[in-house]
Order: C-alpha cells, then sequence, then structure tokens
C-alpha cells in the first residue's frame, strides 16, 4: 500500500475521486499501539478492514477491531482522525487502485486476552518502534499511527 496523502476532513467527507472503502484503528492501551499480524502478509498493521454496504465507517472501525482483535469499544469511544488516501496494486501492470481510509483512534483502560483466528495470527502491543517478530511492520500504519498518538 502507498499513502498518497492524508486530509483532514469532516468525517461523513465523500470524495469525488474515489470511495471511502476501508478503516484503520490506531487503539492504545498505557501508551502501547496496538498491531495485528494478518495471516498470510507476515506484516504487522493496525487492525481494520472494509467498510460493508449498509454500514457507516464508525460502525465497521467497532466490527473490524472486534474481529481482529477481540477488543471491545464503543462507537462513541472512537475519535475521528482524519482519512488516508492510498494506492493499491491493481493486478498486473502499472495501473493502481485509489482508496480513502477513515481513520480513528481510541483507548482502552484493559486490553481483552487475544484468541488466534482465521485472519490474524497474533497482535502486539507495540512500545514505540521496536522490531516485531514474524514479519515487518507496514510503515504506512506506522506514519498514521503516529498522527493520531493521544
Amino acid at each position: 500500500m502507498e499513502l498518497l496523502g492524508f486530509h483532514r476532513e469532516p468525517e461523513n467527507t465523500r470524495f469525488t475521486d474515489a470511495a471511502v472503502a476501508y478503516v484503520l484503528v490506531a487503539l492504545w492501551h498505557e501508551g502501547r499501539l496496538l498491531m495485528v499480524r494478518v495471516r498470510g502478509r507476515d506484516c504487522w498493521e493496525l487492525p481494520g478492514g472494509g467498510i460493508e454496504p449498509g454500514e457507516t465507517s464508525r460502525q465497521a472501525a467497532v466490527r473490524e477491531l472486534w474481529e481482529e482483535s477481540g477488543q471491545p469499544v464503543s462507537e462513541e469511544g472512537l475519535r475521528f482522525v482524519g482519512f488516508a488516501r492510498t494506492a493499491l496494486p491493481a493486478g498486473d501492470g502499472p495501473r493502481r487502485r485509489v482508496l480513502y481510509g477513515a481513520l480513528y483512534t481510541a483507548e482502552v483502560s484493559r486490553a481483552e486476552p487475544f484468541v488466534p483466528n482465521e485472519e490474524i495470527a497474533a497482535v502486539h502491543w507495540r512500545d514505540g518502534d521496536e522490531p516485531l517478530e514474524g514479519g515487518r511492520v507496514q510503515t504506512v500504519d506506522e506514519y498514521l499511527a503516529a498522527l493520531c498518538r493521544l
């Protein structure tokens, strides 16, 4: 994924050049950032994923965080930060798919235990920029997390 820009627009903004198609959540606990390791990608990233039909980006953020990490956060507990404009490779060739992702942040007072699932192999509460075993850390996600450090 390539970060093309970051926009601090209102949460209900719709863009003419691409859809708001996914969400990311920077979740903090005692100053540490939650990272998830996605199976098959061997990298660490922020929890998040696609917005389902009929779902708001805020609802998707709550759902994706729960599905990927088992961490419960209410819609009201999320703070909207802005939109990441990103490009993804579109198969073979030079074409890229441009999408917007809604970025949210929150803090939890208690970290719930994690149970590996079909999508996520592990989670880690990261302190600073230490390297993580099992894959590289997505640099785009590191940058976005820094924008919403509590």
